[in-house]
């Protein structure tokens, strides 16, 4: 478990839980970013520091709420064994491009439902309709490019660990920041 980041008060902030994924993951997809969109017209590429795996979005929620949502998704994180991913494809949404990936061993859909339970009996998430879909926001666009890259040849990864996430909406782009970062599979 780490601290990185601080807030303070009873402010209103804009949180998310995620999977982050490994330095040597991400010198891979960064590198495929840049080989695949660098110069390409009405897109950015999400930087590196902004890569992660969205396990549930809480959106602006009271400061206070923090320590038990993070409570949550470290009871979550240690009660499944760290997943195994492998890319599936790339797909466009209206406003971001993704990479999906295959959860060869199902552990981080029953991460996320487990966390999706327990942040929904705090009464801080209300779960979305449609089932949760592991994938990395690698793209956003205000016109929808319809690209069609190669995908990276990535290896299958284990998610380093999950985080909850302060999300900072900038003129550029949102800013995250670690806020507490837990174990996976009580490690």
């Amino acid at each position: 478990m780490s601290r990185a980041a601080s807030v303070g008060g009873d402010e209103r902030i804009r949180l998310f839980c995620a999977l982050r994924l490994p330095p040597e993951t991400l010198d891979e997809l960064v590198a495929w970013q840049l080989r695949a969109f660098d110069g390409v017209p009405g897109v950015r590429i999400v930087a590196r520091e902004n890569l992660h795996a969205t396990l549930a979005f809480l959106g602006h929620r009271p400061e206070r709420e923090l320590g038990a949502i993070v409570d949550a998704l470290r009871g979550a994180a240690a009660a499944v064994e760290p997943p195994l991913v492998s890319v599936r494809g790339y797909r466009e949404t209206r406003s971001v491009g993704m990479l999906t990936f295959d959860d060869e061993d199902g552990r981080a859909q029953a991460l996320a439902g487990d966390l999706h339970g327990r942040l929904e009996a705090l009464g801080v998430y209300e779960p979305e309709r449609r089932r949760w879909l592991p994938h990395v926001t690698v793209l956003r666009f205000r016109e929808r490019p319809r690209l069609r890259p190669d995908i990276p040849a990535l290896e299958p990864f284990t998610p380093s660990d999950a985080a909850a996430y302060l999300s900072r909406l900038r003129p550029g782009g949102a800013q995250y920041e670690v806020l507490e970062s837990v174990a996976l599979g009580g490690r």
